[in-house]
């Protein structure tokens, strides 16, 4: 219910609700369990996430808990985060999301994972590099084959107007540019 007295301040702002101050032990539990995530504690937070835990759950920064897990390349807990319906489109602050983390760290397998619950391989970040230009500036020969396959574009520009061919080249990946200039 809105404030009476708000419109007669002359305000066109409505009231910013309260913020309720998190405790300290509170605060120490949430930072545990973006740790169990770090860590890739899949069994611990298969059981948090069955008593509630939230999937999309985000730290002050933006990660999230399938973001923490797929950039630090632990496989079992993306699986269980993405069991408990995390959301692979989560992104982070900075606009990054968990396929363009695990595309830069080179794991295919949350690649995998990620892609087969609905992440978008074309899901640029704000800079408009995307999961194949990260894979391919890294020399990521399989993800960058799996990318492909399932409809990566391999002529998207970043804002810079580089392709991933282009970022391959600059970063003197030795296999990747070859691999994309056949696909061109």
């Amino acid at each position: 219910m809105q404030n009476e007295s708000s419109g007669s301040s002359g305000s066109s702002n409505p009231p910013s609700p309260e913020r309720p101050e998190l405790d300290d032990d509170l605060l120490k539990y949430a930072e545990e369990v973006f740790e169990l995530a770090r860590e890739g504690d899949a069994v611990t937070l298969e059981g948090l996430l069955a008593k509630g835990l939230p999937a999309n759950l985000r730290n002050h920064k933006g990660d999230s808990l399938l973001m923490l897990a797929s950039y630090y390349g632990h496989l079992d807990a993306v699986k269980v985060l993405l069991a408990y319906k995390a959301d692979p489109q989560v992104r982070n602050d900075r606009g990054q999301t968990p396929l363009a983390g695990a595309a830069f760290k080179g794991d295919l397998g949350i690649v995998q994972a990620l892609i087969e619950h609905g992440a978008d391989v074309e899901g640029a970040s704000p800079d408009g590099r995307t999961a194949l230009m990260m894979a391919a500036m890294f020399n990521r020969v399989e993800i960058v084959k799996y990318l492909l396959a399932h409809g990566a574009a391999v002529d998207a520009k970043d804002a810079a107007g580089i392709t991933a061919h282009d970022a391959a080249l600059k970063m003197g990946a030795p296999d990747t540019p070859g691999l994309l200039a056949k696909t061109q």
